[in-house]
């Protein structure tokens, strides 16, 4: 990893206030522009940030800046690190051993059967394969199909638990809600007060047969005066 200036703008605050170091040397160095270093000279800029000696990080040495200073063409060498940090590696497909990759294929069909909502991606991280293999066990087309059993990639030791609930828990976030549909129910407050069946069966046979009495009444009343 390229050896690179730690907080450059801190180190120009630094480099303005304890060194005789031109402005174009500083922005060199820093990797600023030389207006830049200016307005930090002129407390227009970097006005709240703290100075950081690059004696102490070791990332320049006083003979350096004593050179500097005595020549203003001379442009400052960052010091060489003494440590050397290994560059970080890019995260690839899960390696599998070469005893389990004969499994993969059950566990594919395992996380297709038990988890559907888990994206291609998403089994390819957990047991090492391709899109092109879980996409011929999803469609049955796969060389071997007729004798795979699906089996747990956590008991295959191919992927841990923590992982495998990771990824479902990522898929269940990811799925999309599914509406309720409205079932045409009227609130309990609605309800409340609404008589039920057996009282209005009760209501409209007792009008019946006060409207039958009324009739009768009515026909008898005749009579009387016919007589």
């Amino acid at each position: 990893m390229a050896n690179r200036l730690l907080m450059p703008k801190a180190t120009a605050v630094w480099l303005v206030d304890n060194t005789a170091l031109t402005f174009e040397q500083i922005a060199q160095f820093c990797n600023l522009h030389p207006l830049e270093v200016k307005t930090i000279a002129d407390g227009e800029a970097a006005q709240g940030i703290k100075g950081l000696n690059p004696l102490t990080t070791g990332q320049l040495t006083r003979e350096e800046i004593s050179k500097g200073e005595e020549n203003p063409e001379h442009r400052l060498q960052l010091a060489a690190a003494k440590i050397t940090l290994p560059e970080k590696k890019r995260r690839g497909p899960r390696y599998t051993p070469l005893s389990r990759r004969q499994d993969r294929p059950n566990a594919i069909l395992w996380l297709v059967r038990n988890h559907p909502e888990l994206k291609d991606t998403q089994i390819s991280r957990l047991v090492g394969t391709t899109k092109s293999t879980i996409e011929q066990i999803r469609s049955r087309t796969h060389w071997n199909a007729a004798n795979l059993t699906p089996m747990d990639p956590v008991t295959l030791g191919l992927c841990s638990q923590i992982d495998l609930d990771i990824e479902v828990e990522k898929a269940a976030k990811s799925k999309p809600q599914v509406e309720t549909q409205d079932t045409g129910l009227l609130p309990a407050r609605a309800t409340e007060n609404l008589p039920t069946e057996a009282e209005a069966q009760a209501d409209l046979d007792e009008s019946k047969v006060f409207a039958k009495l009324s009739s009768l009444g009515g026909a008898a009343e005749k009579t009387e005066k016919r007589d």
